[in-house]
């Protein structure tokens, strides 16, 4: 694992195979590595760890704005592949108000449904965001329930 506080020396690119290759301060080639975000939810925009396919580390990003920007180019295009968050815009119905219930939502990537199998499911993050998991493993945000309509709103506290 190393961790750096120049990250100009770094370099990242791709293989024949489409993997993403970390060229690191020490002349390390590591092929493979993913980037991850330290706190996916709760600050998206702050630290990334470069893990090799092994699962360990290979580079510690505490900065991502630090990055050379070809370098970051290809950490935003890696991480927006891996990443799959919509946010819900609107509660447009749900079919019970017990669970399992299915919902209809619309979100920022167009309409859903989504089933909720507890009210586990609805977690609360900092700052009052939720996020909603659905049965098959899919996190949905709603970044602001205040912010949602009226209807959206009473059919959520219903759940809360």
């Amino acid at each position: 694992m190393s961790s750096s506080d120049d990250l100009s020396a770094i370099r990242l690119t791709r293989d024949a195979h489409g993997r993403l290759v970390l060229h690191d301060a020490e002349g390390g080639l590591h092929v493979g590595v993913l980037p991850v975000r330290a706190f996916a939810l709760s600050d998206p925009g702050g630290a990334i760890s470069l893990v090799g396919s092994d699962g360990r580390e290979r580079l510690w990003i505490a900065s991502p704005a630090a990055v050379p920007a070809q370098a970051r180019a290809l950490l935003d295009e890696e991480l927006a592949r891996r990443e799959f968050a919509p946010v819900i815009e609107r509660l447009v119905d749900v079919s019970t108000f017990t669970t399992p219930s299915t919902w209809q939502v619309r979100t920022d990537r167009g309409d859903a449904r989504l089933v909720l199998k507890g009210e586990e499911d609805i977690r609360r993050l900092d700052g009052g965001a939720l996020l909603v998991t659905d049965s098959h493993g899919i996190g949905y945000r709603i970044p602001d329930p205040r912010a949602l309509d009226r209807r959206s709103r009473r059919l959520l506290e219903r759940f809360l």
